[in-house]
């Protein structure tokens, strides 16, 4: 996978964190919620990534 492919993971799990479940309260297991996140920042990280870091340095979000 290589160095690259965990940067991207780790940057598109944090920006699930800021987009999709940006001021959520959520509910179940610790487990379940990793995994979504995690397939959420492999399949959407091309795009919650950039749209993330506008919210944040942008938007102060």
């Amino acid at each position: 996978m290589g160095i690259l492919g965990i940067l991207y993971i780790a940057l598109g799990y944090w920006a699930v964190g800021k987009t999709i479940w940006a001021n959520k309260i959520l509910l179940g297991t610790g487990q379940a919620f990793f995994l979504n996140r995690v397939f959420y920042a492999f399949f959407l990280g091309w795009i919650l990534i950039p749209w993330a870091l506008l919210k944040v340095f942008v938007f102060h979000g």
